[in-house]
This record gives C-alpha cells, sequence and structure tokens, in this order.
C-alpha cells in the first residue's frame, strides 16, 4: 500500500529514508530552527511523525548521526588531499580540513556541537569516530610506526583537544577566526609533547 503524503512507501524507495532525515533536520538548523520538534523534522523530511523516531531513537540520535556526518567529510577531503610527508604538517592539515568544515556552514555546527553533550539512545561513537579521523592524519601509508607505546593514544588526545576547542566555539566563547589558530596551537603541543621535537 502507498501513501499520497511526499514520505509515504511510494516516496521513500529513491533517497534513504535516514538520509532525507538528517538533510531535512540540516534544513531546519540552516533557518534558525536548533530547538526543531520531531514533529517539524518530519514534517520537513516528508515523512511520518514516527520515521524520525525509528531511525535514530531521538533527537540526540539524529544530532549525534549529524556530528557522525561531518567527520566523516573531514576524513574524505583529508585522505582527497596530498599527504605531507612530515606528521606534524599532515596533522596541521587535518587540523585546518577539520576546521574548514566546521566553519562552512558554522550555525548549524554550533547548534550540532552544543547537543552531542546529550546522550542519545545508543552509545554515541564520536570519541571513536574523531580518533579515527586524527589517526588518518598522522598515518603515512604504515611508514611511520609510533616510536613509543604511549603514541598510540595521540589521535585520542587529539580527539578531545579538538573537541575542547569545538565546545569554547560552540558556546561563543572563542570566534570564527580563533578556532583554527587555537586548534592548531593545541595540535602542535601534543604532538610536540609525543614527539619531543
Amino acid at each position: 500500500m502507498t501513501s499520497g503524503k511526499p514520505g509515504g512507501a511510494s516516496g521513500e524507495r529513491g533517497e534513504p529514508v535516514r538520509q532525507r532525515v538528517l538533510d531535512a533536520a540540516e534544513r531546519l538548523l540552516r533557518s534558525g530552527k536548533a530547538e526543531f520538534s520531531m514533529r517539524d523534522l518530519a514534517a520537513e523530511a516528508g515523512v511520518s511523525f514516527a520515521t524520525p523516531f525509528n531511525q535514530f531513537g531521538s533527537k540526540a540520535g539524529i544530532m549525534h548521526a549529524l556530528s557522525a556526518r561531518r567527520i566523516e567529510t573531514m576524513s574524505a577531503r583529508l585522505a582527497a588531499a596530498p599527504r605531507p610527508a612530515d606528521a606534524r604538517r599532515r596533522l596541521r592539515l587535518a587540523v585546518e580540513t577539520a576546521v574548514a568544515v566546521m566553519l562552512e556552514e558554522p550555525d548549524v555546527n554550533r547548534a550540532v556541537m552544543g547537543s552531542i553533550g546529550a546522550a542519545g539512545p545508543a552509545p554515541a561513537t564520536a570519541l571513536a569516530r574523531s580518533a579515527a579521523y586524527w589517526a588518518l592524519a598522522l598515518a603515512n601509508d604504515g611508514a611511520e610506526a609510533p616510536r613509543r607505546p604511549e603514541e598510540s593514544d595521540l589521535p585520542r588526545l587529539l580527539a578531545f583537544a579538538f573537541r575542547g576547542a569545538l565546545s569554547f566555539w560552540s558556546a561563543g566563547e572563542l570566534s570564527d577566526a580563533a578556532l583554527g589558530p587555537a586548534a592548531v596551537a593545541i595540535a602542535d603541543r601534543l604532538a610536540l609533547g609525543f614527539t619531543g621535537r
């Protein structure tokens, strides 16, 4: 049986429903509706009221999925960029890439970052995804192995540090212009602590 609604059974064959719901959430955030309801979201996506809950469990689940989208975008751009041979230059490229993604839509990304501090219905994966991004930044096709065992903690520490900078940025305590320099300074300090150079 098909529904006459745009999000009815016949309308959900093309674009995956999850992506439609996430795209709708981004549209609402772009229009300044950070406090959108799940009913607003369902209407914007053209799906039934239950669909966002069925796909994500809660608004927090949606915001965590939007955060994952940002990290996926960062990772794709970083993977496509020419790779500097030096680990510190790769790290700086990763910071610049991550900051550029966040500043493309600062209002949307502030809303996402501001909301992912709340627990969703499922365990969050932001830390693991972020650490994987920073590990990608540090990797040099396997040519550089960690010099000390504790260096394997560096991607996780970079994830903590970048999230910290983003939290101050989301709260308005760090301007758009200051985000990049602050994130680069943190990454440089952490890398210096691990390399000793």
